[in-house]
């Protein structure tokens, strides 16, 4: 039987801590899809199509991975889609208090067997927010080592316009 996980977020942009999760949640997985979110609510720095296409060009290098865009409830694209698991990163505290209300909200609407798995992000990463990259990127700060160089070279691309 394949096991199948989804990992969401709004990935605006992605950063190596996202990236960081993937990579570990693809291992104990046979397939993980990363799950772009769009919020109608958010104005983001990327469109979802630029979104998906900087996520497939830095995780080509997982065969196990496949990404793909979604709005709407989040449950009711686990239900629709079959997936076993849903992969959480945690970073702070903070994190953990938002992520445990939306898992026990998620139990009563996901299909039966589906489950939350949180893992925690590697603590060379556990500061990093994609809202601290776009600020420090739009006022000429470095981030080399925070993101994926073709992803921070995308946007500082979105900056100089």
């Amino acid at each position: 039987m394949t096991r199948k996980a989804l990992y969401t977020g709004s990935f605006d942009p992605m950063t190596n801590g996202h990236l960081d999760i993937i990579t570990r949640a693809s291992k104990m997985f046979d397939e993980l899809v990363v799950g772009v979110i769009v919020n109608p609510n958010k104005h983001p720095l990327f469109s979802k199509e630029e979104r998906v296409s900087m996520i497939e060009e830095v995780t080509s290098h997982l065969s196990n991975v496949r990404v793909d865009s979604f709005e709407g409830l989040l449950a009711d694209y686990v239900n629709r889609n079959h997936f076993d698991a849903v992969v959480r990163g945690l970073r702070a505290t903070s994190d953990f208090e938002y992520e445990i209300s939306m898992a026990q909200m998620n139990a009563c609407l996901f299909d039966e067997g589906i489950e939350s798995i949180f893992l925690m992000t590697s603590p060379k990463y556990s500061f990093i927010s994609s809202s601290m990259i776009k600020e420090v990127v739009s006022l000429n700060g470095c981030v080399d080592d925070l993101v994926p160089q073709i992803i921070l070279q995308r946007i500082k691309e979105k900056y100089i316009k």
